[in-house]
């Protein structure tokens, strides 16, 4: 799928008021990266480059999670820094992929993204329940790049 196209079915307020409220209850954070363009690499490997460039490392508590879908190579993936996946493992992280995956095959992006993003929010609010102080420290705003 085209990322244009892709991008015009996004309802972009749904996906961004879904992190604001996952957020409201911890001091992690999320954040939704689309690729534009092809993708030549592992989604995974894109991702945590991604991630890396994105500045995602440098929060506090090292507890954000970025998902990232590259709409034309039909691919996406989710990875969190050292300390959320410390808590989540691997099952959690496939759970979300599954659940997105469903979605997705049957073009039903927003619904992937904001269920996803309310899923990883529950987990960050059990491990990392916010406190006084807590800054937002990574736009809530889908990136586009």
């Amino acid at each position: 799928m085209r990322t244009r196209k892709f991008l015009s079915k996004l309802e972009h307020a749904r996906i961004v008021h879904a992190i604001r409220e996952a957020e409201a209850n911890t001091s992690g954070e999320i954040r939704v990266f689309v690729q534009r363009g092809k993708l030549r690499a592992d989604p995974v490997a894109a991702a945590q480059r991604k991630f890396h460039q994105l500045g995602m490392r440098k929060t506090r508590e090292r507890n954000a999670v970025l998902i990232f879908v590259a709409p034309r190579a039909h691919k996406f993936a989710v990875v969190g820094d050292q300390a959320i996946h410390e808590k989540s493992g691997d099952e959690f992280w496939q759970h979300i992929v599954e659940g997105m995956r469903k979605h997705f095959q049957n073009e039903n992006f927003n619904d992937a993204l904001v269920e996803a993003i309310k899923e990883i929010g529950k987990l960050l609010a059990a491990h990392f329940p916010k406190t006084p102080g807590n800054a937002n420290e990574v736009p809530d705003e889908i990136v586009e790049q």
